[in-house]
């Protein structure tokens, strides 16, 4: 076991620069199966390195971090592609494991907690639908769930960009149940369950890809209902705010990378007879880079701090959230501009890096979701600035 932080920290630095980056490769990116086998690969050394499951306790095989350590770790990991799934703290198996820790039962955590801490399966979240079904309003949920007498539920519903859903063993799956909503563990070999597409996106290392599935007529147990009747909304909001943090840590480290690899560019290209480096244009575009990732961290840390403090994070989440999200993005956009033809080429990450974090204003709820929210709640409770 690491001594200190700092040890864990440069450990992971380590571990990513030696074996996750060197596997990178824009044929990998794609390739549902090869990054099956990347990380499995990735997690054994993970595991040999004793940096596996940074946020899972310890009494689970984890390191038992508090939130603000997470923060150190989880933007180390986040520089590689592969570095989250490495170390099993990638979504959506993450906050899966979440709500198996909280509300699943002893049999429940048997069978599908324990795998997946272990990383021997992989799993998915089915809550976004088609329109006119749940997107941004979860209270458009369209997928039901039907109890006979007997205990069996009938689940029939549409879901699509379920992440992870390609090669996983199972699915939460949030469906209305009257007066509610409910999740369900429901097995991907369930007769009723069919994963109908991997859809196609502009990122890419996606674990498991981007799923279209059909429940119709898949039918289930009350031995298969996570938690308690009608509390699937809850148990889907509980989630997030983790998930929303850890992203926001992961996506700090790729941004970073994005910009050092276009640090070293301009350090070295000529243009008009002087480095890039020395044109106050790219030095403006190098120094803002630095401010946004400094707001960024201090963000994510005080975020981190409340949480670790069983405070509630709510209202700073939310906003966390947002300026993470398009802050990093505003990075890797400059790092591009800055590596000009050559940033928008497969011949570096930076391409991809910035495909990646695009949809990060969208995941976990969209800026203009979260900035309503923000708004509502300000005006209601009269908060100061």
């Amino acid at each position: 076991m690491h001594r200190n932080l700092a040890e864990l920290r440069q450990a992971v630095r380590s571990f990513v620069e030696r074996h996750a980056i060197p596997l990178e490769s824009p044929a990998l990116a794609h390739d549902v199966d090869a990054l099956d086998d990347a990380t499995s690969r990735l997690q054994v050394l993970a595991r040999e390195a004793g940096i596996y499951g940074p946020q899972l306790p310890r009494e689970l095989g984890g390191l038992g971090l508090t939130w603000q350590e997470r923060a150190e770790i989880l933007e180390e990991a986040g520089r590689s592609f592969l570095g989250a799934p490495a170390l099993n703290c990638a979504p959506p198996d993450q906050p899966n494991m979440i709500n198996l820790i909280r509300h699943g039962t002893p049999t429940q955590r048997e069978k599908y907690l324990m795998p997946l801490l272990q990383g021997t399966i992989r799993s998915c979240f089915a809550m976004t639908e088609p329109a006119p079904g749940a997107g941004s309003d979860p209270g458009m949920l369209r997928t039901t769930a039907v109890r006979d007498a007997s205990g069996r539920w009938e689940i029939n519903g549409h879901k699509w960009f379920i992440s992870g859903a390609v090669g996983a063993a199972f699915a939460i799956v949030l469906a209305s149940t009257g007066d509610g909503a409910t999740l369900f563990i429901v097995d991907a070999d369930n007769p009723g369950y069919r994963l109908v597409r991997n859809i196609p996106g502009m990122d890419g290392y996606q674990v498991g890809g981007h799923g279209e599935i059909v429940l119709e007529r898949c039918v289930v147990s009350d031995a298969d209902v996570l938690g308690e009747v009608g509390k699937g909304f809850a148990y889907a909001q509980e989630r997030l705010e983790p998930a929303r943090l850890s992203h926001c840590m992961r996506f700090i480290g790729r941004a970073s990378r994005a910009m050092e690899i276009a640090q070293d560019y301009a350090a070295q290209r000529e243009s008009f007879g002087q480095r890039l480096a020395d044109l106050q244009q790219v030095q403006a575009m190098v120094a803002d880079a630095h401010i946004d990732l400094h707001a960024c961290r201090l963000m994510v840390l005080d975020c981190a701090r409340k949480m670790d403090a069983g405070e509630s994070v709510k209202h700073e989440s939310a906003m966390t959230k947002i300026f993470v999200s398009e802050a990093v993005w505003r990075v890797a956009d400059r790092a591009v501009q800055i590596m000009g033809a050559l940033g928008i080429s497969d011949d570096t990450p930076v391409s991809m890096i910035q495909r990646e974090l695009r949809p990060f204003r969208i995941y976990d709820g969209a800026s203009e979701l979260h900035r309503a929210t923000l708004a509502r709640r300000i005006f209601q409770q009269s908060l100061r600035p």
